[in-house]
């Protein structure tokens, strides 16, 4: 039976890529929508989000105060847990900021074009996220004015010298650099942006504050050629910190004896993790922001549907690790650290019933409920389409990566080598109010980021978007493909009118 050519143009549709952008665009009205919210005056939403950021942040400086002055006797650490929510929330920051580099670096030197409306969110948060990452190591030292001594290697007369054996001074190369990059190459991106808004700015002050911070960009041909160079430089040199970092961070544990932290597949682990999570907050930052800035025509179903598809992966290769980490445990014969893997799930063993009545079990689970059974949503077309799916996901997905951090923390050490040392862990008011505070000081610094800076790269889009046209008019682009087609996108199980 033939097939008529409208039902194999109907199916070949079907199979093409959502769009990358959305409706009849042009660089006018590019430069307008994506510029418009910055001039826009601060809604009442914004104001009250901005209110309750900087009350968190407050409360966090009380909490560091506190810490500062009467010691870290006021954090729930004890022995054998001795860091707790210190490092639970130092890799939990540090993970949430791999997703920026991933986008930026990566998926640039891999030319994915779904990357150009949402790498300034990523990156922007990879920076907010490491400064709070930052907070806690320094704070556990116990006396933060002497960590300048502590973990910088520079010429003392006082002969005090870096630990360079110690996991924890690997780390502050590792995030220190990454922070650096990072930094650079976000504002690398931002300076034509920062140019146009000095251009389209009305004030005198306004004009002055984006010119010094543009450096004089004209958008000249040699300045084109000398960015582009720039910015492939540095997606090279950031690509190997998306491995390294996390990897480094990880061997704060599997250097270890620890049973349940001496684990060899930590390191992919770990960074498998942590672009799980990042993409995680990534999504949870984004959904509502498309919205109320009316991103939509950049930030398409195509972008959301591949950060899913990418959540989805990690979340098979973490669920990997899970079963392996258990598994090795029982295949190495130490029944030092099968008794540790026993003890989480809650499975009685060797006759010691304490290993299935730990109290920190439903943590467990959660965490491998979060982590791997609810993205599994992601396999059906409904969930990657279905933006409150995806939010609620994505959600769930950083509370399932912060049990993570707990259970490899508190869970391996509150029931050391010896039952005489066992300890339970109970995090206080401080550890607590550290935690929200940073939550609260993220926050504040990203809604600061998306009401003076142009939150999608306008001049990254208006590329793109040539690119679509040119590529469309030497036919590279089928004739009924969506690239150029304007389409609506499915929210709730319908279409918006």
């Amino acid at each position: 039976m033939a097939v008529s050519a409208a039902t194999r143009v109907a199916a070949r549709r079907f199979l093409e890529p959502l769009p990358l952008l959305e409706g009849e665009q042009d660089d006018g009205t590019l430069n307008k929508t994506l510029l418009d919210y910055v001039w826009k005056k601060p809604g009442k939403g914004w104001m009250l989000l901005l209110l309750m950021g900087l009350g968190g942040t407050g409360l966090l400086t009380m909490a560091i105060a506190i810490t500062v002055a009467k010691g870290i006797g006021m954090w729930g650490n004890n022995i054998p847990v001795a860091w707790a929510f210190g490092i639970i929330n130092f890799v939990w920051w540090i993970g949430i900021g791999h997703a920026g580099t991933l986008i930026s670096a990566i998926l640039l030197l891999f030319q994915q074009k779904w990357r150009t409306s949402i790498n300034r969110f990523a990156e922007a948060m990879t920076l907010f996220a490491v400064m709070q990452a930052a907070l806690f190591p320094v704070l556990h030292t116990g006396r933060p004015w002497f960590a300048l001594y502590w973990l910088f290697p520079y010429p003392s007369t006082l002969h005090i010298w870096p630990q360079f054996k110690s996991p924890l001074m690997w780390d502050v190369f590792a995030v220190s650099t990454y922070f650096i990059t990072s930094l650079l190459f976000w504002y690398l991106g931002l300076i034509p942006d920062l140019a146009a808004l000095r251009d389209s700015s009305t004030h005198r002050w306004q004009r002055r504050i984006y010119g010094v911070f543009s450096f004089g960009w004209r958008g000249s041909a040699r300045h084109w050629q000398h960015y582009k160079i720039a910015y492939l430089l540095l997606a090279g040199l950031a690509t190997p910190l998306v491995l390294s970092v996390h990897t480094i961070v990880s061997y704060d544990f599997a250097v270890s004896i620890v049973p349940g932290w001496h684990e060899t597949i930590f390191p992919p682990y770990f960074v498998a993790g942590a672009v799980f999570s990042g993409f995680a907050m990534v999504m949870t930052l984004m959904v509502p922001a498309r919205r109320v800035m009316r991103l939509k025509h950049v930030v398409t179903a195509r972008h959301l549907e591949a950060m899913c598809k990418i959540m989805l992966v990690t979340s098979l290769i973490v669920g990997y690790g899970y079963l392996m980490e258990h598994f090795l445990s029982w295949y190495s014969g130490n029944k030092y650290d099968f008794y540790q893997y026993a003890n989480r799930r809650g499975i009685l063993y060797d006759g010691f019933a304490s290993a299935a009545r730990d109290p920190y079990i439903p943590i467990f689970w959660l965490m491998v409920t979060c982590n791997v059974v609810i993205p599994s949503l992601f396999w059906t077309r409904w969930a990657r389409r279905n933006v409150y799916v995806m939010w609620v996901v994505s959600i769930l997905i950083n509370v399932g990566m912060w049990c993570e951090r707990f259970v490899i923390v508190v869970i391996s050490l509150h029931r050391d080598f010896l039952p005489s040392a066992w300890a339970i862990y109970k995090p206080t008011w401080v550890d607590l109010t550290l935690l929200f505070g940073t939550i609260c000081f993220f926050g504040t610094l990203f809604l600061l980021f998306l009401k003076f800076i142009p939150a999608v790269g306008v001049q990254e889009v208006k590329e793109l978007r040539h690119e679509l046209h040119k590529e469309h008019a030497h036919h590279q682009i089928p004739e009924f493909s969506q690239e150029l087609i304007a389409i609506t996108e499915m929210e709730s199980g319908r279409s918006e009118r």
